[in-house]
């Protein structure tokens, strides 16, 4: 017995040193490095606990070692930015009506969390209720330079002026181009006129193209080049990428992001069509994923 009880372990320190080998190795490549597979905390660690709330980041951030956290940004009446995936804050909060029309001090009284104990009690807890909705400033106070951050610029239609309060808000705290490592921060879009809006305002910032399944599959070489042009990346659904879409795309040294892979078999077949990360829900999935990947 003891002896199978050592075998037992030295395997498990086998895996495991292969495993921080892998990583390590991975760490050393750059953010933008096409070589470089990366984990991106879909909404935080939205499967696990309410969606872009602060405990959700920490999850997705420090527990789950996400190389980014990605936030969707919503902005109030009185033209604070906040992190919420919808334009209206019914779906995750005991509230109704859209962003726009209530400033911040009615969006913070509102409970942020409470909503997901109801939909997923497999994962409920206590700590979730009355959980609050975060600024941008706040997320940025909390994290600073200590993290990557991946930001959608959502419905800038509806906000007039929503790029510039983004901009300035990443000037305040020292995370603009020229103060952060290549790809710290990412800002995706499924508007081509917002992210040419932030093209123009910082040529440096990194920026990625976001685009709707039936889009994805019907993809050309122009739309691709016309992209590269201000983007260093595409975001497609998981659903409408094919291998065919997936090499045109590497072909024009983009990078590869497809949102939202939470399936173990989904991941295993974006990383077979050459993806250089992915959006997921469960961040702890698919580093286990990505690990068995590259030590194949």
């Amino acid at each position: 017995m003891f002896k199978q009880m050592s075998v037992t372990i030295l395997t498990g320190m086998i895996v495991t040193s292969n495993v921080t080998s892998i990583e390590a190795s991975d760490k050393e490549k750059g953010l933008l490095d096409p070589e470089r597979i990366v984990n991106i905390a879909h909404r935080g660690a939205s499967g696990y606990a309410p969606e872009h709330t602060m405990l959700a980041y920490e999850i997705g951030h420090k527990k789950l070692k996400a190389d980014y956290i990605e936030i969707d940004l919503q902005m109030t009446k009185d033209g604070h930015l906040i992190a919420m995936h919808d334009e209206t804050v019914d779906r995750t909060t005991n509230g109704k009506g859209a962003v726009i029309d209530k400033n911040l001090a009615e969006i913070k009284q509102l409970d942020a969390g409470s909503w997901f104990n109801d939909l997923y009690p497999s994962n409920a807890k206590m700590s979730y209720r009355g959980l609050k909705v975060p600024t941008l400033n706040e997320i940025f106070e909390r994290y600073g330079k200590k993290a990557n951050y991946y930001i959608e610029t959502k419905s800038p239609n509806v906000y007039p002026g929503m790029e510039e309060k983004l901009l300035k808000t990443l000037a305040q705290y020292g995370l603009s181009s020229g103060k952060i490592k290549p790809g710290q921060v990412m800002i995706q879009s499924f508007s081509q006129e917002s992210l040419q809006k932030i093209k123009y305002l910082d040529p440096n910032l990194s920026l990625v193209q976001l685009l709707e399944a039936k889009e994805i599959k019907n993809i050309s070489k122009n739309q691709l080049y016309t992209i590269k042009s201000y983007a260093v990346g595409v975001g497609p659904s998981f659903k409408g990428l094919t291998p065919i879409s997936s090499q045109m795309i590497r072909e024009e040294h983009l990078l590869l992001h497809p949102y939202t892979v939470n399936e173990e078999s989904d991941m295993h077949r974006m990383l077979d069509y050459g993806v250089t990360g992915v959006f997921t829900n469960f961040a702890d999935r698919f580093n286990e994923v990505r690990q068995q990947h590259t030590s194949r």
